[in-house]
């Protein structure tokens, strides 16, 4: 493989998963430790991407603009939000009042609820309240507008219906996570919703594969600080200085 074809085989990896260790991309690559860590080190000089120990991460500076549809997002790192899913279903506890977000990783986590389980939970998807349902659970969906790309209940209908709840927890999906710009999505009415969860949860968990850290959208929603991020690779540590990130193994 040539050097430049190389690096831009880097770039397109990093892209892809928002963080990558410089081990994983010998194996991808077949090149040695050395030749990596040298191309990481001119990557970095030349602002493409973030040079960390043992690997590499995205750059603040990659904004996401539009939102992909949920069919195409379920395909996406699977494995990675199926074990972020698991975990967040093992903290749920009978007698606890639950938000839960629309998005993949949410939706997964559905799959991993024991339908013994007594807790209440509270969604504004539509997929997840119907897979709740099927599954047994005590479910209520939120009122609003429906936005057709994600199947959620978004806007100031569904935010201010949340202001009567309160939560023993909220589980949020997010479009980017960032040192700088916190959590954020590119839907104003969809921000309105999770803000208002987090606001209305005593615990707020933000659902995270490692392809979100470094990237920032045009909403923020919530800052840093008021959430416990659970994710499947280690961020950087400008990240865990900031809020508590629960990394799973």
């Amino acid at each position: 493989m040539l050097n430049q074809e190389r690096k831009n085989r880097i770039l397109q990896i990093i892209e892809e998963k928002g963080a990558v260790s410089v081990s994983q991309l010998t194996k991808m690559l077949g090149a040695s430790e050395s030749t990596i860590r040298r191309d990481l080190i001119e990557l970095s000089k030349k602002g493409n991407i973030n040079k960390v120990h043992g690997g590499a991460t995205l750059t603040n500076r990659q904004f996401i603009a539009l939102e992909a549809d949920v069919s195409a997002k379920e395909t996406e790192n699977i494995s990675q939000k199926k074990k972020i899913a698991r975990y967040c279903a093992a903290q749920l506890q009978d007698d606890d009042f639950v938000y839960i977000d629309a998005g993949t990783t949410t939706l997964f986590m559905i799959d991993y609820i024991d339908p013994a389980c007594t807790a209440s939970f509270v969604t504004n998807g539509i997929m997840h309240a119907k897979r709740m349902a099927d599954r047994g659970l005590n479910v209520y969906v939120l009122g609003g507008k429906l936005k057709k790309t994600t199947q959620a209940v978004v806007g100031l209908i569904a935010a201010r219906s949340i202001h009567n709840f309160n939560f023993t927890k909220a589980f949020v999906g997010t479009n980017g996570v960032s040192d700088t710009g916190g959590f954020t999505t590119p839907d104003t009415e969809e921000a309105f919703v999770k803000a208002a969860a987090m606001e209305n949860a005593f615990v707020s968990y933000v659902l995270a594969d490692s392809s979100k850290f470094g990237k920032i959208s045009s909403v923020r929603f919530a800052a840093l600080d008021t959430a416990c991020i659970i994710t499947d690779s280690e961020p950087e540590e400008i990240y865990k200085n900031k809020t508590v990130v629960k990394v799973l193994d």
